[in-house]
């Protein structure tokens, strides 16, 4: 089903509001592109057809990108009003702590992520649980292109096209049970490919968790992407297979997907984990709810420079609270934050 967003979603010129200091969770942290293969995803950068990202991706040949994905729903979901973040930027400032904690170490240190063979495990509270090839666990599903909005926790967005399929579709093949009301993402532990899981830094009790409520993740707009810009996954952006949850914050979306749980009570989070006072379970973008050391009321949209004026507001679930709002009625968002 093509899905069309409301206009409240688009996105909106926003006024500049005075520069706001920028404070990243580096400071919590202080002292302490393989692609997949040619049998898992189609050959997305050869195909034919304008490329819709021209000056976007320097050195994109003209066409590169429709004719190998004959069935792909492009611009699915869409934001107006304004451009997609030069997929440089997208792909060279990444918080991916599983290769280091600066923002270029991911692009450094991903290329020894091994993606094939790749497989993802469905279980817990599920009519359907199994261990899937990824070629297999895509199959069933349309491949749909989503421009969202991605805000980091840290005051930072930007825009970018995801490649991806409905987390809906796959909870409904897999047929959750009664007792089933949260879902835990687990993420990949391979310290021989990942060097940020053999270092000194020791916050992190790794494999990276992640949660959503079952109601979240069955909300049209949450994702499981497998692509960005017509193309596979980036390692660095979380190849081969991500979650998109674009109303909440980036650490929200777990990278390089290898377990889906359904669950009946609320999973515990890496970073909640980590600094409960900081990061909730539910994450929403919210500029009234600040972040203990630095506040959300604004962001800084990439690329710009730390003192850019490209500053502006932040929006209420960045933007799609026609979409989602309603999944929180009644719950404080600034005491459930």
């Amino acid at each position: 089903m093509l899905i069309k967003l409301p206009s409240a979603s688009g996105c909106k010129e926003s006024d500049v509001t005075p520069e706001s200091f920028y404070l990243s969770r580096r400071a919590l942290l202080g002292a302490s592109a393989a692609a997949l293969a040619a049998s898992t995803l189609p050959r997305w950068a050869d195909a034919a057809g304008p490329s819709p990202y021209a000056g976007v991706e320097p050195g994109a040949a003209p066409g590169w990108f429709k004719a190998k994905l004959p069935n792909t729903q492009w611009q699915a979901v869409t934001v107006k009003g304004e451009a997609i973040t030069p997929f440089k930027d997208a792909t060279h400032y990444n918080n991916f702590y599983e290769f280091g904690t600066d923002k270029g170490d991911p692009a450094q240190n991903a290329g020894s992520l091994k993606t094939e063979p790749w497989t993802v495990v469905i279980d817990g509270e599920v009519g359907k649980p199994g261990r899937y090839a990824l070629e297999d666990f895509m199959k069933p599903y349309q491949l749909e292109e989503r421009i969202y909005r991605l805000r980091c926790v840290e005051a930072w967005s930007m825009v970018i096209p995801w490649m991806g399929f409905p987390l809906s579709a796959l909870l409904k093949q897999v047929e959750p049970t009664a007792n089933a009301r949260y879902i835990r993402f687990e993420t990949l532990q391979d310290p021989k490919s990942m060097p940020g899981q053999r270092s000194s830094f020791a916050l992190i009790d790794w494999p990276y968790a992640e949660g959503l409520r079952l109601d979240e993740a069955m909300n049209p707009l949450a994702i499981l992407a497998v692509g960005m810009y017509g193309r596979e996954l980036p390692s660095q952006n979380g190849a081969p297979l991500r979650l998109v949850v674009p109303w909440k914050y980036g650490f929200k979306s777990a990278k390089s997907i290898v377990r889906i749980s359904l669950v009946s009570e609320q999973p515990k989070t890496t970073w909640q984990t980590i600094a409960a006072n900081e990061y909730g379970f539910y994450a929403n973008v919210n500029p009234t709810v600040d972040h203990p050391r630095w506040t959300q009321a604004h962001e800084r949209r990439l690329p710009s420079g730390l003192f850019s004026p490209n500053i502006r507001q932040t929006e209420m679930f960045n933007g799609y609270g026609e979409e989602v709002a309603s999944l929180y009625t009644g719950l404080d968002l600034r005491k459930n934050y």
